[in-house]
């Protein structure tokens, strides 16, 4: 089955404690489409300024991904900075230019058309919605978002939400949203804004998925030493759709397996700045982390 990834490439600037990194591969997309590679060839769109570097293209081609739908505009890649407390909990953005990115058309080959699996990035909601009607009979459809939409775009959010099968939140963007600070209230408010399924990520305290049909929450995968936690939630996400679009299916007992696969990859990101780490894992490594994280949750 084929996945479609729809989302941004950008140069990271990235500063913690220990230390600092300049011009990191990143963006939503890139992380993304990088965990769900270790799964299935996913299919990119976005787009670059005349800047981005060719070793990074090799970089993701190297990872199986198909890039026909890379566009290069003139211009920059989208930047972006960020600088972590010690507990990474808290994140200053300290810079975001969105040069090539501000006029982001996408535009899906032929060849993407017949997509089952879609994963709109976090963007703008019209952005995600002109991307989403451009795939002709999607099975699954998750989305991502961001505080900043919930206040500026929110009635494009709530219309984007009658389109999808899935939206995945942080608790703050829940809350947001929904106005309640219950989290499990909050997704069933979320729930009847249209999408079949909302999955909320805790940070270090783990995730739930809940719908209809499936209620299912996991713990963290326990890392001993992060370095670097940006592209996290985005790489959850790969590992979620890539085992979605690599089983062929999102019955319930796929999606609770699904949020295995998200929290590893997950883990894996985390563990290295950048794609650095998820790009030299292999799928064997992955159900690996899956075997012991099994351990750890069951009787």
């Amino acid at each position: 089955m084929s996945l479609i990834v729809i989302g941004t490439l950008a140069y990271d600037t990235v500063e913690t404690s220990f230390e600092k990194r300049e011009n990191v591969l990143g963006g939503s997309a890139t992380h993304c489409a990088v965990a769900a590679s270790r799964f299935v060839k996913p299919r990119l769109v976005t787009v670059v300024g005349n800047d981005f570097k060719e070793e990074h293209v090799e970089a993701l081609r190297g990872c199986g991904i198909n890039l026909d739908g890379l566009e290069v505009a003139d211009g920059k890649t989208f930047r972006w900075g960020g600088r972590y407390e010690p507990d990474w909990n808290t994140r200053h953005t300290t810079f975001t230019e969105l040069n090539v990115l501000g006029d982001f058309d996408p535009k899906l080959p032929d060849s993407y058309r017949d997509s089952n699996f879609v994963f709109l990035a976090n963007a703008v909601p019209a952005i995600q919605m002109k991307a989403l009607s451009q795939v002709d009979k999607p099975e699954f459809v998750m989305a991502d978002t961001m505080n900043l939409w919930i206040e500026v775009a929110r009635d494009d959010l709530l219309q984007l939400l009658t389109r999808i099968d899935a939206i995945i939140l942080n608790d703050e963007e829940a809350r947001m949203l929904t106005g309640e600070n219950n989290l499990i209230r909050a997704a069933s408010q979320v729930l009847d804004m249209g999408p079949r399924y909302v999955v909320l990520k805790k940070g270090e305290h783990g995730a739930f998925i809940m719908g209809k049909d499936v209620h299912f929450s996991l713990p963290s995968y326990p890392v001993v030493e992060v370095l670097d936690p940006t592209g996290a939630g985005d790489s959850f996400a790969g590992g979620f759709m890539g085992h979605l679009a690599k089983t062929g299916n999102a019955k319930p007992e796929t999606l609770r397996k699904a949020m295995l696969y998200g929290t590893v990859t997950a883990s894996f990101c985390v563990q290295g700045f950048g794609i650095e780490q998820l790009q030299t894992r292999a799928l064997a490594d992955i159900e690996s982390r899956v075997q012991e994280l099994l351990s750890i949750v069951t009787l």
